[in-house]
């Protein structure tokens, strides 16, 4: 890997809210970054070239990340798609500022996933307006998934308790509130996402946009188009072996599967600098999730925000 020395940023003179517990977001850009996060953000710009070859995985925190890793890795590397079943899909497909970049990080040869220079599958969390010019340097393909608000919600408010630096309580009002103001790691959660979106309609053949709840209803559906967009489609004829191998993708990368492997279980191992357990990657929320936590009130104020940002930009999604 590259020198990737983190040149000195100048916190003082950035905006900054408390996120929750003694953890501060501190605003770059647009965005809403941990200190860490923010500090490995800045290698990831100035040395991460990728190459023509590269999958990029980009999401906002908490939309199905850890489940499309999985997913992307097998449908690329089909001879060794079981590799699934004994490692974490983070180790498989590495994050670029958590586990590349910045602070006590690995090197490329390190993961599965990007050892071979000629399929690297990497992902990230940074939004396209941070991300373009990088990206845009060369013709990686981008994979974008996004995710219901309420229920990234929500999945955001189960996940961070989790971490092994923050113990402090985190209470709903207050992670609704945040949210709502765009105030959380890459937030806003709303333009991370439109960044993406529109740059899929733009270059539909570069950037590949899905929602969670599509690739949950419609999973072979959905995994058949990525193949294709990924350059390895699946055989359209009578290619029985091919619907096997399929199959077998679909149903090793289930939730039921991923959880219940034993590298996922771990509550001992963390991703890079973030300090959370394996284990706190998989959670079974499923789609509308939300329901079972916020209040009526809570719904009806993100959905009136969801309703001025996404609506009002010609993106009929999340009500």
């Amino acid at each position: 890997m590259e020198d990737a020395s983190t040149e000195t940023i100048d916190f003082s003179s950035l905006p900054k809210e408390k996120f929750r517990g003694d953890d501060y977001l501190w605003q770059w850009k647009g965005f809403w970054f941990r200190q860490p996060f923010l500090q490995a953000a800045q290698d990831v710009l100035n040395h991460y070239k990728p190459l023509p070859t590269d999958t990029v995985l980009a999401s906002y925190p908490k939309t199905g990340t850890t489940w499309l890793k999985a997913l992307l890795y097998s449908i690329i590397n089909r001879s060794s798609r079981n590799s699934i079943l004994t490692n974490h899909p983070h180790m498989l497909v590495p994050t670029l500022e958590m586990q590349l970049y910045g602070p006590k990080t690995g090197s490329f040869d390190s993961f599965a996933g990007t050892a071979n220079s000629s399929a690297r599958i990497l992902a990230t969390h940074l939004p396209y307006q941070v991300f373009s010019g990088t990206i845009n340097s060369t013709d990686c393909r981008v994979v974008y998934i996004t995710r219901n608000p309420k229920d990234t919600l929500v999945s955001s408010w189960h996940f961070y308790p989790k971490s092994k630096e923050v113990k402090d309580p985190w209470s709903l009002e207050d992670a609704v509130e945040k949210f709502s103001k765009g105030i959380a790691n890459c937030g806003p959660y709303y333009d991370h996402v439109l960044g993406y979106w529109k740059e899929s309609l733009e270059r539909p053949n570069k950037v590949f946009f899905i929602t969670y709840e599509e690739l949950k209803s419609e999973t072979k559906i959905h995994v058949k188009r990525l193949a294709e967009f990924l350059g390895c489609p699946f055989d359209d004829g009578d290619g029985k072996e091919e619907d096997a191998v399929l199959d077998d993708i679909v149903s090793n990368c289930s939730f039921e599967k991923l959880s219940n492997y034993e590298a996922n279980k771990s509550d001992d191992g963390h991703v890079g600098w973030l300090k959370f357990p394996l284990s706190a990657f998989f959670r079974q929320g499923g789609m509308g999730d939300h329901k079972n936590y916020l209040t009526t009130e809570m719904i009806e104020h993100i959905d009136k925000i969801t309703e001025e940002k996404f609506h009002a930009s010609g993106f009929l999604y999340g009500i």
